[in-house]
């Protein structure tokens, strides 16, 4: 069984994101960038298959710059058997991301895909639902357990209410919540074996999709700085606060 896995490559999560003086965007010159923290929770789930013999090979796949290169090393370096570049230069909205990923499974047939259940620069939750709608394939959101046997996925999912167990035909798309592992430390000798693995670059024009984009963003902003908290004597104090200030009693 072939399972593709799908990074994304984001600015990192240590780094205190700024938003351009334009408020076009977020400003990324000279940042950190690092692999989106789900879909490393979904590579290492990937190769987690690989070695307990549900998967026969593990395919890691990026879409972006030139620079994305490295991300897909990183999922190399934990396991992935070989990377495939989508190289564009273009601003990639989630339905396009999913387009894309849905001609490079169109190439590889895999049984599975599994991705984050978001990325943390947009939180958009939507390119693994738009994958699956797109393929017609079952799909199980926020996975924290995977097991696969004799064709099929059994996911454990995290809802409101506790958990549920979805049964999945393969082939599916499963995306990754927090709770599903936590990824190895990837070590330099893995790091080195990376660079020693195939990756493929390819183009949207070759996989015939159109990547531009269908939003247009409007302004970016911070978050309002938050009011700093008070001290307050006693409860009776705080409770007449809680009354006449804040209103919420």
């Amino acid at each position: 069984m072939k399972v593709i896995a799908a990074v994304k490559r984001v600015v990192d999560y240590n780094v205190n994101v700024r938003v351009k003086a334009d408020q076009s965007g977020v400003d990324i010159g000279n940042v950190k960038m690092s692999m989106n923290p789900f879909d490393e929770i979904a590579v290492e789930a990937a190769v987690r298959l690989k070695e307990q013999g549900a998967a026969s090979e593990v395919v890691a796949v990026t879409c972006g710059v030139t620079q994305a290169q490295e991300t897909l090393r990183t999922a190399l370096a934990i396991g992935a058997d070989r990377g495939v570049l989508v190289q564009t230069d273009t601003a990639l909205q989630p339905l396009a991301v999913a387009k894309l990923l849905r001609a490079v499974v169109a190439r590889e047939q895999p049984a599975l895909v599994i991705l984050g259940k978001q990325a943390i620069d947009d939180d958009a939750c939507q390119t693994g639902q738009m994958l699956a709608a797109l393929l017609g394939w079952p799909q199980a959101t926020q996975a924290s357990a995977i097991h696969i046997e004799d064709g099929r996925a059994r996911v454990t999912r995290e809802v409101d209410g506790g958990l549920e167990v979805v049964d999945l035909a393969l082939p599916a798309v499963v995306t990754a919540d927090l709770r599903l592992n936590e990824p190895r430390y990837v070590t330099l000798p893995n790091i080195m074996k990376a660079k020693k693995k195939p990756l493929d670059v390819t183009t949207p024009q070759d996989l015939g999709v159109d990547p531009a984009s269908r939003l247009e963003t409007l302004r970016v902003e911070s978050p309002a700085a938050r009011a700093p908290g008070i001290k307050v004597a006693d409860v009776a104090a705080l409770v007449d606060k809680l009354k006449h200030e804040a209103k919420v009693i």
